[in-house]
């Protein structure tokens, strides 16, 4: 990890850090108050499918605000659809986070396979902006955009949503909230434990 901050420090980029997470209709199991005696139970609607996934990047760099880009792709359960992201997808995303940052950027993120394609590998190669470093495998504790989705899913446990537009429309609002909110984003990456860039 240290190599990426050098990098980063030696090129003036930003140093961002990737991962993806996704939702149904299901909300999460979470914690609530109820009368003693009396399990609280959320109704869940059960009506539609889908599932929204979401690709985000936790940007720092030192003498600037921390930054969360993201994307939402949404899957309404339809036959031969996509569930997740391609490499256009990320793509689009590493792209966008460029035109935001104004500046290059070294990309942290794990080997998910789409990460480690061909497809992606002649994406990358195509961004002299861009260098990109690989997270060990099973390190989600490295990376702060971990504590992001965790965060958007804990406020979701007890959630009725009235299908897939108000869902996106939810985490949405959520995500909204602590891009305004650079200090959260600086208390996710504290708790990783890694040194600031």
């Amino acid at each position: 990890m240290a190599g990426g901050k050098t990098v980063a420090a030696e090129q003036g980029a930003w140093l961002c850090f990737e991962d993806e997470a996704g939702q149904t209709l299901r909300p999460p199991k979470a914690r609530t108050w109820g009368r003693r005696g009396h399990t609280p139970q959320v109704p869940v609607s059960g009506k539609g499918s889908g599932r929204i996934s979401v690709a985000g990047l936790v940007c720092l760099k030192p003498g600037w605000r921390s930054r969360l880009i993201y994307r939402i792709r949404t899957d309404r359960g339809r036959k031969g659809e996509r569930r997740s992201f391609a490499e256009a997808g990320y793509a689009a995303l590493l792209d966008a986070a460029h035109q935001q940052l104004g500046g290059p950027i070294v990309l942290i993120w794990d080997n998910l396979n789409t990460h480690i394609s061909a497809a992606m590998r002649e994406l990358i190669g195509a961004r002299d902006w861009l260098h990109v470093i690989r997270l060990p495998a099973y390190a989600p504790d490295l990376n702060p955009i971990e504590h992001v989705w965790s965060h958007v899913k804990r406020s979701l446990g007890n959630l009725i949503v009235h299908g897939i537009d108000h869902l996106v429309a939810v985490i949405k609002n959520r995500l909204k909230r602590i891009q305004y909110r650079p200090q959260l984003l600086d208390a996710f990456f504290a708790h990783t434990g890694l040194e600031p860039p």
